[in-house]
């Protein structure tokens, strides 16, 4: 499969995660910005996040989306008891170690 240059970039785009619920945004947008809210869910978790803002399509335009999102690489997932639970892979605790910069190879210190 050979993609240009703009297929490229349209196929490997950053997701974007909205900071409020858009109204006007993509069907894609709305669930990313549910997810977030959420920190990590299942397709009816992440459903009935959705439904808080507005009437949301159908649980299986939801769940399209997030396995179509889940697919490309977009976001994370673990499947567990044999449901998917995606999530944005974000670092959410800070990391409380230290680095001994005798221990790290010649020229990296």
């Amino acid at each position: 499969m050979h993609l240009s240059d703009d297929e490229f970039r349209e196929e490997f785009k950053p997701l974007f995660i909205p900071a409020h619920f858009e109204e006007a945004g993509t069907l894609e947008q709305k669930i990313t910005y549910a997810l977030a809210q959420l920190g990590k869910g299942n397709a009816t978790e992440i459903y009935h996040e959705l439904q808080k803002h507005e009437r949301a399509d159908t649980k299986t335009e939801v769940t399209a989306i997030l396995k179509y999102l889940y697919e490309k690489g977009r976001i994370k997932g673990n499947e567990i008891n044999g449901k998917m639970y995606y999530n944005l892979s974000k670092i959410t605790k800070a990391n409380n170690g230290a680095v001994d910069p005798n221990l790290l190879a010649p020229g990296l210190d």
